[in-house]
């Protein structure tokens, strides 16, 4: 009986997220002191004291959501807790990829909020603001709204962005294609169908330049071989190999977000808890719904910590 950890992606964030962590616990200080440092920018103030729409730009609000897993994990290392001798397998949703190779050594905790940085950056600017656009679809399944995307999408970019499972899926391309798709998701019987107040159009042919910026940046990092592997987003695979990591993260900017796999996969494999490290509790939801069977367990304050820690070691 295994255990994966999971990390959450954008939308998780929320003000005051990792206070009381940094509060309880030197080693979480320490970690955002270090992100702080990295960036050049007190980003730990605008987590605590916002304002929320600062702390919502992606390019904060991927470092931030790192920063707190990676403050879960420090606190949880420094009480005993060994990674490859209790966890199977890490994945993260989207940018949380990045904070599970942070959590696997794969990146240091500086370059990983760099590249994010850079990563938010890149995706705000590949598309310019009011072209692009994303819809989340609500109950219905997905290979109905890979042919609604077809459909809505013959002259412009629209398709499937993140399958989240539970009947959530997230489209994502041209602001046009996307609003008759979401339109026509409607009409073929989707329980909801609603346009979402995003930037720009994530995880979509759009941000191919985005691609190539983090094509870019990951050449020039160093790169260890995870202490557990990766399953990745984009091939819903367990990976080891730092080239083929940097290839699949590089893919994973147009690529589809496959959750829904990624927790069947781990139900498959032997995995029967999965602990979702850092802010919030969607993941842990998601889970849930996918599989009944699925412990799933959200860590993310200092009580969750002490409860996890009893439960692991």
């Amino acid at each position: 009986m295994s255990i994966a950890f999971t990390f959450p992606g954008q939308g998780s964030q929320a003000v005051g997220m990792g206070r009381d962590l940094a509060s309880a616990f030197a080693e979480a200080r320490e970690v955002f002191e270090e992100v702080d440092d990295a960036l050049g920018q007190k980003l730990s103030a605008i987590m605590w004291e916002g304002p929320e729409d600062e702390l919502t730009l992606t390019a904060n609000a991927q470092p931030a959501l790192m920063a707190v897993s990676l403050a879960v994990m420090r606190v949880m290392e420094k009480g005993g807790l060994s990674l490859p001798e209790k966890v199977a397998y890490v994945a993260g949703h989207s940018l949380g990829e990045y904070s599970a190779l942070a959590a696997a050594g794969t990146f240091t905790l500086a370059d990983t909020a760099r590249l994010l940085r850079i990563r938010g950056n890149a995706m705000q600017e590949a598309a310019p603001v009011g072209e692009g656009a994303m819809a989340a679809i609500i109950g219905l399944e997905a290979d109905m709204v890979e042919a609604i995307c077809a459909e809505a999408g013959r002259d412009a970019v629209c398709q499937i962005a993140n399958d989240n499972g539970g009947g959530q899926l997230v489209i994502s391309g041209a602001r046009k294609a996307v609003e008759e798709a979401a339109s026509l998701a409607s009409a073929k019987g989707a329980r909801r169908a609603i346009m979402l107040p995003v930037s720009a159009p994530f995880h979509s042919a759009l941000m191919a330049p985005a691609a190539e910026r983090m094509r870019e940046a990951l050449a020039g990092v160093t790169m260890k071989a995870p202490a557990v592997p990766v399953v990745a987003n984009v091939t819903v695979s367990p990976l080891t190999e730092p080239q083929e990591i940097a290839a699949r993260l590089v893919e994973q900017v147009t690529g589809r977000v496959r959750w829904r796999e990624t927790v069947a996969w781990f139900g498959e494999n032997g995995v029967r808890t999965l602990y979702e490290i850092g802010a919030g509790k969607v993941l842990t939801g998601l889970a849930r719904r996918i599989d009944r069977d699925m412990e799933a367990v959200a860590v993310s304050t200092p009580a969750d910590i002490e409860a996890a820690m009893k439960a692991l070691l």
